[in-house]
C-alpha cells in the first residue's frame, strides 16, 4: 500500500497500528454506548499529570470539570473535546485537559456537552454556549478571571468553539482551534486521503448522527465555512495537521476568516495526522503544539 510521503514516521506507525480497527462507519446505533465505554475506560487508564485542583461541577447547567494549575484568580480556557460530536467525554480528554492547564498556567474548564444520536444538533452547541455563560456568571466564585476567557476545541470541539465565539461576539479573549471539523459535506480534496487519521466514511457517520436528514447543513452554526460573520471572532490560533483528512477545510476556514477581517494565526504541524494533539506518548508534535498554544495564550495577556 502506497503511503503519503509527507507522513512523519510517528504518524505512519500510528496508522499501521490502527489498520485492524473496525471503521466507525460500521458501528450501529445500539453499539455506540459500547464504543463510548471502551474509550472512557482507555481515558481512565491513561497516565494523569497532577494539577493543583480538579473539581467536577455544573456550570450553566452543564456538567463540567475544572482543572486549576495553581491557586489564586486565573485566566481560563473553556475546553470542548473532540470525538465527532458522538464520542468523547470528560474522561477521554481528562489527561489532555490537565496537560493544557499545566503547560499554559491557565485554568481549564472542560464541558461535558450532550451528544448525538440521543441529542442532535444544536444540543452540543447550546450546551457549550450555556457553559460559557455560566462561567462568566460564576467566574468570581470559581476564582476565574472573566476578562481572560478563551474557548478551545479539537476536531468537533473546534467546530463548537467557532460556534461559541460567533454566538457571543466580544466576550472572549481568544479561540484555540485544533484541526477543527468544519464541513458537513466532506467535500475538500484532502478527504481522498487514506492516511489522514480519519476517512470520509467515518466523517460522514459523525455528521449523519449530529445533523441527520431534516437538518439544514448550510446553517453556519453547523457549517462554519458558510458563516459570513467570522470577522467577529476573537484573536484565533488554528493548529493544522499537514496530512490530516481535514487539512484542506481547516486551511479554507483560515482564509475565509481572514477575508472577513478576523485576526487568525495558523501553524502547520508537518507530517501529522488527525488526532495527534492529545497523544503525546505517540507524537512528539503533541507537546510542540501545547507549547505553541501556551506561548500564544501568554501573548494574549
Amino acid at each position: 500500500m502506497s503511503r503519503d510521503p509527507r507522513l512523519h514516521p510517528q504518524a505512519l506507525a500510528a496508522l499501521v497500528e490502527a489498520e485492524d480497527l473496525d471503521p466507525l462507519a460500521t458501528v450501529p446505533d445500539d453499539e455506540i454506548a459500547e464504543v463510548r465505554e471502551e474509550q472512557r475506560e482507555a481515558g481512565l487508564a491513561e497516565p494523569k499529570e497532577p494539577v493543583h485542583e480538579v473539581r467536577d461541577l455544573e456550570v450553566g447547567g452543564v456538567p463540567c470539570r475544572l482543572h486549576r494549575p495553581s491557586a489564586g484568580t486565573l485566566p481560563v480556557v473553556l475546553y470542548l473535546h473532540g470525538g465527532g460530536f458522538v464520542l468523547g467525554d470528560l474522561e477521554t480528554h481528562d489527561a489532555q485537559a490537565r496537560r493544557l492547564a499545566n503547560r499554559t498556567g491557565w485554568a481549564v474548564l472542560a464541558a461535558d456537552y450532550r451528544r448525538p444520536p440521543e441529542h442532535r444538533f444544536p444540543a452540543a452547541l447550546d450546551d457549550s454556549v450555556a457553559a460559557l455563560d455560566g462561567l462568566l456568571t460564576d467566574a468570581d466564585a470559581l476564582g476565574l478571571d472573566p476578562a481572560r476567557v478563551v474557548v478551545a476545541g479539537d476536531s468537533a470541539g473546534g467546530n463548537l468553539a467557532v460556534g461559541v465565539a460567533r454566538r457571543r461576539p466580544g466576550t472572549l479573549a481568544g479561540a484555540l482551534l485544533v484541526y477543527p471539523f468544519l464541513d458537513p459535506e466532506t467535500a475538500s480534496a484532502s478527504y481522498s486521503s487514506l492516511d489522514g487519521g480519519l476517512d470520509r466514511a467515518d466523517a460522514r457517520w459523525f455528521w449523519d448522527h449530529y445533523a441527520p436528514d431534516g437538518v439544514d447543513r448550510a446553517d453556519p452554526d453547523l457549517a462554519p465555512l458558510r458563516a459570513t460573520d467570522l470577522g467577529s471572532l476573537p484573536p484565533t490560533l488554528v493548529q493544522v495537521a499537514e496530512c490530516d483528512t481535514l487539512a484542506d477545510e481547516v486551511e479554507a476556514f483560515v482564509r475565509l476568516a481572514r477575508s472577513q477581517g478576523a485576526q487568525v494565526e495558523d501553524t502547520l504541524h508537518a507530517g501529522m495526522i488527525h488526532g495527534f494533539w492529545r497523544r503525546p506518548a505517540e507524537f512528539d508534535a503533541a507537546e510542540v503544539a501545547l507549547d505553541e498554544a501556551a506561548r500564544w495564550l501568554a501573548r494574549l495577556g
